[in-house]
């Protein structure tokens, strides 16, 4: 038997669009009976949901909602989302609407997400909300901000404790780095296993088009499952990288501990080929330093991250990565993520991939993607800090991916 496969998507009328018309973008229904290999749209009620006359009105996600027995969708409706349900998805009513003048609003609100996930150690459930927003992300152009609060099936209301963080921090970001945007996760992970995975697009509408490649423009990041946790009554998601990328591991090298003031070179880097590999290593004894970690080529070219724990905050800076000529935007600033001021350790997790990094800060606490274009790959790792560097626990990984 073949079962039948639906897909809701967003409508884009380019004509409309030159008229100036607002209702250009309307939601849609089609569907497949030959297990996605052809596609008819549905003839007996599109548009499923009509343009309430906003330009920017797209990127439905819809998913069971089990707790309340119905089908939810929510839709990006230029500055805020809507929630609509179904009983049979082709038949919408709308419910409410969540986050005018809450979070970022530097620029459209595109790609939600939304979905209920249980607390780390607990049996307790919280709705998350995450939110793709162009412009206004973290450290310019494209971003992507969460929210946690509760659904009662209708309403999305935030939870307190997480308003309270909110009216401290502004904007709470799933990734601070310039380049993880519209990302979702997947529904319908087997109970038996139980994650939420999610994957982004690893670029930024500043540059997107204009980044110098030729046979591929853009990739995605590094699969990672999503945590909630809380830590007292705050609510916090953590990402970290899925654990099946271990699978792909060819070659693993333990390096010394290192310590010392000034700049150390890890030795080890040159036995693995670091355009793809996996680095963890912790910090200890951390003073109220800036502590710098450099990779680098025989070209002179560098790409340096690190955690300053003087003011608190990690960076990465990619102004002298390669090349930078093709966007005024790409390297005009250094990308940096809060952290508690003069911590006394730091764990990191870095992937590698050709032309970009992930950084992952105290098991997905904190994580940064950027993406840079070396004319050579990089071959050394270096280390400075100018009161003393120590490092433990370092492991050095080759992946193994054709």
């Amino acid at each position: 038997m073949r079962f039948q496969i639906i897909a809701i998507y967003t409508l884009h009328d380019a004509d409309k669009e030159k008229r100036g018309e607002l209702d250009a973008q309307t939601q849609d229904l089609a569907y497949s009976l030959d297990d996605g290999y052809t596609w008819k749209k549905f003839d007996q009620g599109n548009p499923i949901i009509k343009n309430p006359g906003i330009k920017d009105f797209r990127d439905p996600k819809v998913s069971w909602d089990a707790a309340h027995n119905q089908w939810i969708m929510v839709l990006a409706a230029q500055d805020k989302v809507q929630f609509y349900k179904s009983a049979n998805l082709k038949e919408w009513e709308y419910l409410s609407d969540f986050g005018k003048n809450i979070g970022a609003h530097g620029g459209v609100w595109e790609c939600p997400d939304f979905f209920q996930i249980k607390v780390q150690g607990s049996e307790e459930k919280k709705w998350v909300l995450i939110q793709n927003l162009n412009p206004g992300g973290a450290n310019g152009g494209s971003g992507v901000q969460y929210f946690v609060g509760d659904f009662d099936g209708k309403t999305f209301t935030l939870d307190t404790e997480f308003a309270k963080r909110l009216g401290k921090e502004k904007v709470v970001w799933l990734d601070y780095g310039k380049d993880n945007y519209a990302g979702v996760t997947w529904n319908n992970i087997p109970d038996s296993d139980g994650r939420r995975l999610f994957i982004g697009w690893m670029s930024n509408w500043d540059y997107a088009q204009q980044v110098p490649t030729t046979a591929w423009r853009s990739s995605n990041t590094i699969v990672r499952e999503i945590q909630l946790m809380r830590k007292g009554n705050a609510y916090s998601l953590i990402s970290n990288p899925v654990r099946e990328i271990n699978k792909y591991i060819s070659k693993t090298i333990s390096g010394k501990n290192l310590k010392g003031k000034g700049t150390l070179t890890v030795p080890e880097a040159a036995e693995i080929d670091l355009s793809k590999a996996i680095i963890d290593f912790k910090l200890t004894n951390l003073k109220a330093d800036n502590y710098t970690f450099t990779l680098s080529n025989k070209a002179g070219e560098r790409l340096s991250f690190g955690i300053n724990n003087k003011k608190g905050y990690l960076f990465v800076d990619r102004r002298g990565s390669g090349r930078k000529d093709f966007s005024e935007k790409f390297a005009s600033v250094i990308s940096n993520a809060d952290i508690e001021k003069k911590q006394k350790e730091a764990v990191f997790k870095i992937i590698l991939d050709k032309t970009s990094i992930e950084i992952f800060y105290n098991n997905g606490e904190k994580v940064l993607t950027e993406i840079f274009f070396p004319s050579e790959p990089f071959t050394e790792i270096s280390a400075s800090s100018k009161q003393g560097i120590e490092i433990s626990n370092l492991v050095l990984s080759q992946i193994n991916i054709n």
